[in-house]
């Protein structure tokens, strides 16, 4: 089965007769396709794993036949040619002959709280080039607030941009600072008597409601994110943050983009699946490792590297001495690499056999705090009528005039 804007089905069988339909990617769609491939008996349904279009047709054929999801850069390797009706035909040779090595596929409600995940990520990411953006709307105003606080888009850094955008004098300004940073009003005071052009202050106020959304937002999934992680993998989630490096918020992006940690049979089998070990050719008698296969959900390669990142300064601490010891051969950013994919065979050890992470050299993690677990909001049908409409009524808005 090919995704485009629709969806084409190849039925092939040992004879060598051939049936192809295209089907409508909606739900009348579906249960044709569903209908067509129960009633001619088909044994087992594949599909290239293509963004998140195979998820919908997965979700209704599940219950009735077996259904393989493949990686489709597998797919490519079997043809030069690009079609959507080639490609379901490929697909349909590859199942017939037992070709098509099945993608690990989450239930629903894993998918979910994977969807999560990445979504905060991708806020996060957006509010970061928005936060740049501010930095360059300030730099030629030469408004050098970075040199008095450390964080510009913190509780003061915020009280003061917004305050120069709102028309606040100094005194008003300072009197709604910290008393930490009321200290340095006299550097305040000479930073505030610049003036920031009009076209600079609209900008820079837009970037500020901007931030405030983003934050409402990312703080809004974090409470479903770790209500959930809390609820369903409590166990996974102490033994994950025994380990340096990891913390809450890395534990629970492990969880998600991972799961089940005992589908995989060792470390390394996880090592693999998640992309950290390197491709391996080999002529001859001679083999060639190149760079890693990054073949895994690129969402837990990033939060490994971060670990690493993390457990690399982490003093007293074994991994800091692997990475060390990696780092004077390979350098630095090898190591970096090395070390994510050594922490990733230790969790999958502490995992598998319920244990808590120990350090030879008496490195011993601090208690961090701990998120509290609020009730989930539950929207009603209406609600997520509403919300649908809202969606559509956007898209419509965004249409150009013809």
């Amino acid at each position: 089965m090919s995704f485009g804007i629709s969806s084409i089905a190849t039925i092939l069988c040992r004879s060598g007769e051939k049936q192809q339909q295209r089907f409508d990617r909606d739900e009348d769609g579906i249960l044709s396709l569903r209908n067509w491939v129960t009633l001619e008996k088909c044994d087992v349904v594949a599909c290239e794993s293509t963004s998140d279009f195979w998820v919908p047709i997965h979700d209704s054929l599940i219950k009735h036949l077996s259904f393989i999801v493949g990686n489709a850069r597998d797919m490519k390797a079997f043809t030069h040619k690009k079609t959507d009706k080639i490609d379901s035909e490929v697909i349909a040779k590859l199942a017939l002959n037992g070709m098509v090595q099945p993608s690990r596929v989450f239930p629903i409600s894993h998918r979910e709280y994977r969807s999560y995940i990445r979504l905060r990520r991708k806020l996060v990411q957006k509010r970061t080039d928005i936060k740049n953006e501010a930095h360059a709307i300030l730099a030629p105003e030469m408004f050098n607030l970075k040199d008095v606080l450390t964080d510009i888009f913190g509780k003061n850094g915020r009280e003061i941009l917004s305050g120069i955008c709102s028309g606040k004098n100094v005194n008003q300004i300072l009197q709604n600072l910290s008393p930490n940073v009321r200290k340095k009003s006299a550097q305040i005071r000479e930073l505030l008597d610049k003036e920031i052009s009009q076209s600079a202050a609209i900008r820079l106020k837009i970037c500020l409601k901007l931030i405030k959304d983003f934050d409402d937002s990312i703080e809004h999934l974090e409470k479903e994110i770790f209500n959930h992680a809390y609820e369903n993998h409590k166990r996974e989630m102490e033994i994950l943050m025994s380990v340096p490096g990891i913390g809450e918020l890395g534990a629970a992006t492990l969880i998600a983009e991972i799961g089940n940690f005992k589908d995989f049979a060792s470390g390394d089998k996880l090592a693999s699946w998640l992309g950290l070990v390197p491709n391996v050719y080999q002529s001859a008698d001679k083999y060639h490792n190149g760079r890693i296969t990054k073949r895994g959900p690129k969402g837990a390669r990033w939060i490994l590297t971060q670990i690493a990142q993390a457990a690399a300064r982490t003093r007293n601490s074994k991994l800091k001495e692997f990475f060390n010891r990696k780092k004077k051969s390979i350098g630095h950013a090898k190591a970096i690499i090395a070390l994510a994919r050594k922490i990733a065979t230790i969790i999958w050890h502490l995992i598998t056999n319920d244990e808590m992470y120990e350090d030879e050299t008496g490195y011993v993690k601090g208690e961090g705090q701990r998120r509290k677990i609020v009730e989930t909001e539950i929207f009603s049908v209406d609600e997520r009528i509403s919300i649908i409409s809202e969606i559509f009524a956007i898209v419509e808005k965004k249409k150009p005039d013809i």
